[in-house]
């Protein structure tokens, strides 16, 4: 049986932060394949592309990629060597479901039934169940993927609905507000990653635009750079550089929640935002039916945090809701 595609055209999606000329237009294709051999939503907006969420065989969790620059590049990249297990842009930790095995979720490779024949798949993984819900407004289009965290010989541990709301800011910038939520409906399930291991989430930037090729990490303090940002709590943080003549770049922000959160930034080109301090590499467990959530703001920018205006548009998304 093969794949499935439904093309939604919605209306104009404009969300205009002091720019002119939003194009109208925005289209959703979304291939489901019965047979789990792809499943994915491309975001298409005033006809050129986006971004992609995607899951298929070939990889044990869902992920974003690509996710696409203003001028069409590719901002990050989806699978690297070292740090094979690093996928674009990604949710995933290490837990244990009641009292059996800890099942590390965030270095997939560790998950192959078997290594050396990687075609026969993976014993656990983030399984794809289905898209729903895609809506539009004035100002928004989007959709919400739900997904479910299997551990091989257990069964569910964790139920996961992410939502994707995204706002076409015009000549090609776009920003992506993306919620999850982890429920434990299946057992109690303890977090067992440290400080790093775990992604909530991370980007890993594409080899041109990382530091080591002379990108540029800033904070919403002005501080650059790894050294200067690692560690560090900051409201968002701005990864860009200028390739072949075109500075473009990526920001994350936090939500105004009440909580201050790390980062983690590394000059090779990954970065992203902790858990607050009391669950980042401390252990802890959801009971049965607690639930843990999260929420990130992706602004795809032109030129850099300065010239992309990151703070404005930050104190943009925080006002939103």
């Amino acid at each position: 049986m093969g794949a499935r595609t439904i093309r939604r055209r919605l209306p104009g999606v404009c969300f205009v932060l002091g720019l002119v000329g939003c194009a109208p237009g925005t289209v959703l294709t979304v291939v489901e394949d019965p047979d789990r051999e792809q499943v994915k939503v491309d975001v298409r907006l005033a006809g050129h592309e986006a971004f992609r969420v995607e899951h298929s065989r070939r990889f044990a969790i869902p992920h974003l990629f690509p996710l696409l620059s203003p001028t069409g590049r590719p901002l990050l990249v989806q699978q690297t060597d070292p740090y094979p297990h690093h996928r674009s842009l990604w949710i995933a930790d290490r837990i244990q479901l009641e009292d059996g095995p800890v099942t590390d979720f965030y270095h997939e490779h560790t998950n192959l039934k078997d290594p050396g024949r990687p075609e026969l798949g993976y014993h656990s993984l983030i399984r794809h169940e289905s898209f729903s819900e895609f809506d539009v407004d004035e100002q928004r289009a989007g959709f919400t993927a739900r997904l479910t965290w299997i551990i091989g010989g257990q069964g569910p541990a964790l139920d996961d609905t992410r939502e994707f709301r995204v706002r076409d800011l015009g000549h090609g910038e776009y920003l992506i507000d993306l919620s999850w939520r982890l429920t434990a409906n299946y057992g109690k399930v303890t977090f067992k990653s440290d400080w790093v291991h775990y992604a909530w989430p991370y980007l890993r930037m594409d080899p041109s635009f990382s530091g080591e090729s002379g990108g540029r990490i800033e904070d919403d303090r002005g501080r650059t750079g790894q050294n200067a940002t690692n560690g560090e709590t900051a409201r968002w943080i701005d990864y860009s550089n200028r390739v072949e003549g075109v500075t473009e770049g990526v920001a994350v922000f936090l939500p105004r929640d009440g909580y201050d959160r790390k980062w983690l930034t590394r000059e090779y080109g990954t970065f992203g935002p902790r858990r607050k301090d009391a669950l980042s590499g401390t252990g802890f467990s959801l009971a049965v039916g607690e639930s843990l959530a999260g929420r990130v703001g992706i602004l795809v920018h032109s030129g850099d945090a300065k010239t992309g205006r990151v703070a404005e548009r930050y104190a943009e998304y925080v006002g939103a809701r």
